[in-house]
């Protein structure tokens, strides 16, 4: 019997089939094999247990989450040669490596790999991608940059989780911000997220509009720390220190209700794989303003369901969040549209049935 640990979900009762995984019955591996917490990471660890609830699965390194089975490198060994094929669904080049050694070493696995890279690879990931069984692309452009038949299957997001507040005044109120609304910018603190993007747009509108506050949220790593120093310098020159407000990197649970407090998000990406944010603030309801990166073009509907702009661009991007700022209330009934797609077209039971049927059709 693996050795394995099971924590019970919070949104929901635990698949009991995951508790009793041996090494016989395993059908799916889910590597984290990143120290870092990752947007990779992020996406990985929504969808792992709503695969866990159709596939006995386990998951291998750390961040796991809720909702599927840990498994470690001790469990690991003991699937060596065992009957059956296991899918190994890696998201990163070192988990194909990886795989593809463990399967020249006789682990009976089946190779996936998930891209949503938007670049063309280095010769080792070619190389790595030709090895896989089934390649699955998070949009058109990433599919592009393959070179091989990929399935095209965009990520998804815990509806649920995160939703649309009962009442987003009062979400926005417990956070003890000034103001009365709330705008957000989430992901690492970087140039290419576009955080300077954003606080210079910060800086110009918001001496305008004093019902609003700015809201960064994002880890700033060791090497992006004189980044983060110039912006908050930035602010400081502005006399806004009080109204962009940089917290930092957050613990997971407490991201959606940030999420719920914004009236409005901002996109500033100058290039991503996907860009996870969008469809978790529009999921909440927050009124969407994105730059043309990542999967914005997809997510997005222009002028209905947000509003896009080039990357990079300052002048479009508070050109683009002038009218919602200045009139609020068309940019709850944007929110309202964009939650609406999401729903049809980014929920996670979407991602998870087709990444499902890959699975299937490999086993």
């Amino acid at each position: 019997m693996l050795n394995v640990a099971y924590r019970k979900s919070r949104e929901t009762e635990p698949d009991v089939a995951n508790e009793n995984i041996s090494a016989d019955n395993l059908q799916l591996i889910v590597p984290n094999l990143h120290r870092r917490y990752s947007g990779v990471t992020a996406t990985n660890r929504m969808v792992a247990p709503k695969l866990a609830k159709m596939f006995r699965a386990g998951w291998l390194g750390p961040d796991a989450p809720d909702g599927i089975a840990r498994i470690g490198a001790a469990d690991l060994v003991k699937l060596w040669r065992r009957r059956g094929s296991l899918i190994w669904h890696a998201r990163r080049n070192n988990e194909m490596i990886v795989g593809v050694v463990l399967r020249s070493l006789g682990w009976p696995l089946k190779l996936v790999f998930t891209s949503a890279a938007q670049r063309h690879h280095t010769w080792i990931t070619r190389w790595l991608i030709r090895q896989m069984d089934a390649i699955i692309a998070t949009n058109d452009i990433s599919a592009s940059f393959l070179k091989v038949q990929a399935t095209v299957i965009p990520h998804g997001v815990d509806t649920d989780a995160y939703a649309s507040p009962r009442d987003r005044a009062a979400a926005f109120a417990e956070s003890g911000l000034p103001g009365r609304y709330a705008i957000g910018c989430f992901g690492r603190v970087r140039a290419q997220k576009g955080s300077d993007v954003f606080v210079d747009a910060m800086c110009r509108l918001l001496p305008r509009y004093p019902d609003f506050t700015a809201v960064m949220v994002g880890a700033i790593t060791p090497e992006q720390t004189a980044f983060a120093d110039d912006l908050r310098k930035r602010i400081e020159t502005a006399g806004l220190q009080s109204r962009i407000v940089i917290l930092g990197e957050l613990p997971i649970e407490e991201v959606p209700r940030w999420y719920q407090r914004l009236t409005i998000y901002a996109f500033t990406s100058r290039n991503e794989g996907f860009g996870l944010t969008l469809i978790e603030a529009m999921s909440a309801g927050a009124a969407l303003v994105a730059s043309r990166a990542g999967a914005a073009e997809l997510v997005v509907e222009d002028g209905v369901t947000g509003v896009l702009t080039p990357a990079g661009d300052v002048d479009a991007l508070v050109a683009a969040l002038e009218p919602l700022l200045r009139d609020p209330a068309s940019a709850v009934a944007m929110g309202e549209r964009g939650r609406a797609r999401v729903l049809e077209k980014f929920s996670l039971d979407a991602e998870a049935g087709r990444i499902a049927e890959v699975y299937r059709a490999l086993v």
